[in-house]
């Protein structure tokens, strides 16, 4: 494949890394995609918003491919991370400082896998109020970065498999694969909540997305690499 080839229609699978956000990975290689051919633009675009503490796959759809952005936002995603117990953030993530610490004498295996439990299935869920959701015209995060009061509506979404290692306790390690709009950090501030306790997302990875899986993925650099090193 030539590198014209690629750019007319391709669809690459990244391991987006920590503390870059998704329009960092398109960004880049949108730019020495344009380096490489001596053009001003070139379409690219990428089929599923990865926060910037979270790692792992994203898809990025090139040129005729952007065509296909939608259906692969639609298709279900798994994620791996861990929870952390007894504490939380205003973003329900390590993006913001600890604010809150609560008991977790009283957890136990037992309440830790009825917990688990009730969130398979369809179950309502509030996005965060630090997340790019649209409030009368703005993103969530900016409102509540500003200290202003953000409510957001609550929407249904599908978790169809949830496991759990509580071997680290109060670390609990999981693996969750569930249907598209899903906030991992809402999962954890309710999984926190549901113990009767609070829970800060501290690590995320996502492995998969449709049929396509993080095993697959190359790096932004090999993928610099592949672009600059592919004739024309």
């Amino acid at each position: 494949m030539s590198i014209q080839t690629f750019a007319e229609g391709s669809t690459i699978l990244v391991d987006k890394p920590l503390n870059w956000t998704s329009f960092d990975v398109v960004n880049k290689l949108r730019w020495n995609l344009k380096q490489k051919l001596g053009v001003k633009k070139i379409k690219v675009g990428h089929a599923g918003t990865l926060d910037p503490l979270a790692t792992g796959l994203l898809i990025l759809c090139i040129g005729k491919h952007t065509k296909t952005i939608e259906e692969m936002i639609a298709a279900d995603k798994t994620y791996t991370g861990t929870f952390l117990v007894g504490k939380t953030t205003p973003s329900y993530d390590l993006e913001s400082e600890y604010n809150e610490e609560f008991s977790i004498s009283h957890i136990d295996e037992a309440l830790l896998e009825k917990v688990r439990l009730s969130f398979l299935g369809e179950i309502d869920q509030v996005p965060p109020i630090f997340s790019a959701k649209q409030v009368d015209g703005k993103r969530a995060y900016d409102l509540a970065r500003a200290g202003k009061e953000v409510i957001l509506k609550s929407n249904k979404v599908k978790i169809s498999d949830f496991s759990i290692d509580a071997s680290r306790f109060p670390e609990v390690d999981f693996k969750i694969s569930c249907s598209k709009g899903t906030y991992i950090r809402s999962i954890a501030h309710d999984f926190g909540k549901a113990l009767e306790s609070g829970a800060t997302l501290i690590d995320l990875r996502r492995t998969a997305s449709g049929d396509k899986s993080i095993e697959q993925a190359k790096s932004v650099d090999e993928w610099i690499s592949f672009i600059q090193d592919t004739p024309l």
